[in-house]
């Protein structure tokens, strides 16, 4: 029961960290500035792995795709890659989850079961692992430009897509662990196993006489061994 308890604990941290991951990519605001004018803001610049965008002070958004991957700049390539490998991950790893669950009725017996579940929680894991290093690749980029002296163009600061990053990929990493911690609710590892001697013991007890060497069953009288010289 408590492994039970801690499994569906375990599942359900990692499929919503999994789900806030897969959430960043669609996310506009990885990176945000904005020009201020006398009274309000003019303007917003803003973007992610995919577009930068400008919105006026209206509300109106005039967005440019990135023209080319392979023209890309190494850090937003990378993030890419990153990003799609945890969604990926995370998917195996919601599929190994179900299948291994002690609660389900797929992936056979209880010892399978508990391996199918150990392998989901370290999927799950790397999958924290990799949304994480590309959010902070990402953040660790836009820091760098910020507080540079030398670097002229436009800075951004951190925008919202990087902090449920974090969180995604947090709760993707704990539930995970939980996953494989979870053969342990099981109170340890095999017993050992015992045989009961006791009714032999109790039979060689009453057949046998160690100090006078007397055979129970066949009565006292008679010896179990003879000596050569017994009848003289």
């Amino acid at each position: 029961m408590a492994r039970m308890t801690c499994e569906i604990l375990a599942f359900l941290l990692a499929v919503s960290g999994w789900v806030l991951v897969c959430s960043t990519l669609p996310t506009d605001y990885w990176k945000v500035s904005s020009i201020d004018g006398t009274v309000i803001t003019t303007a917003t610049f803003w973007s992610n792995l995919w577009k930068t965008c400008v919105t006026d002070s209206t509300g109106v958004s005039n967005c440019k795709d990135f023209p080319s991957m392979l023209a890309l700049e190494g850090y937003i390539q990378a993030c890419r890659g990153l990003m799609i490998a945890a969604v990926s991950l995370g998917f195996f790893g919601s599929i190994f989850a179900l299948v291994g669950m002690k609660c389900t009725k797929i992936g056979g017996s209880d010892s399978t079961k508990a391996k199918v579940t150990c392998f989901a929680g370290i999927v799950f894991i790397f999958c924290g692992l990799c949304a994480m290093s590309g959010v902070s690749l990402y953040a660790h980029r836009i820091t760098s430009e910020f507080f540079d002296p030398t670097f002229l163009a436009q800075k951004y600061e951190l925008g919202a897509a990087l902090f449920i990053g974090w969180a995604g990929s947090s709760l993707c990493i704990v539930g995970g662990a939980a996953f494989c911690f979870s053969m342990l609710e099981e109170g340890g590892g095999p017993r050992m196993g015992y045989s009961y001697n006791g009714a032999a013991s109790v039979k060689s007890s009453r057949r046998k006489d160690p100090d006078h060497g007397i055979d129970r069953k066949t009565g006292p009288g008679l010896p179990r061994h003879f000596d050569k010289n017994a009848y003289v």
